[in-house]
């Protein structure tokens, strides 16, 4: 395999140029990388996954995450969030709304989630359909 961008030949298994880093463009798929950044004692120290982060500070990680000021954070790029989108959608309803909750930061039921119920949704859906069925009968009457 010839490099395209510096004309380096290196083997085809290789995902990336060794020279430039160019990425192999005969090689598909999804590569998925992790890093854990953990701040402890004014130090800040970086990890590629939680098993190789030292036992005792992962014991501490492990428990503050499990804290009640603990949360979950998520990034996702596009088709990653068609995935989210998509698992979503298998969950029975009040999952689907738990995890709406979590992801607006209103896990308490207080917010525009715990007011707007199912029946209120019926309700707003119905009121827009008379209304917009009253406006296409005032311009029709109005037209003739």
């Amino acid at each position: 395999m010839k490099c395209p961008r510096c004309r380096t030949e290196y083997g085809n298994s290789r995902a990336k140029c060794p020279r430039c880093g160019e990425a192999n463009p005969r090689i598909r798929g999804t590569f998925q990388t992790s890093a854990v950044l953990i701040s402890s004692g004014g130090k800040e120290r970086m990890f590629r996954s939680v098993e190789e982060v030292p036992v005792p500070l992962r014991t501490r990680l492990l428990k503050s995450t499990n804290g009640a000021n603990s949360a979950t954070i998520l990034i996702a790029d596009r088709r990653g969030r068609r995935e989210i989108a998509r698992a979503m959608r298998s969950l029975p309803g009040t999952a689907q709304r738990r995890l709406l909750r979590a992801m607006t930061g209103d896990e308490d039921g207080t917010g525009l989630l715990a007011w707007l119920t199912p029946a209120r949704r019926k309700g707003i859906l119905a009121a827009l359909v008379v209304l917009t069925l009253t406006a296409i009968a005032l311009v029709f009457t109005r037209v003739g």
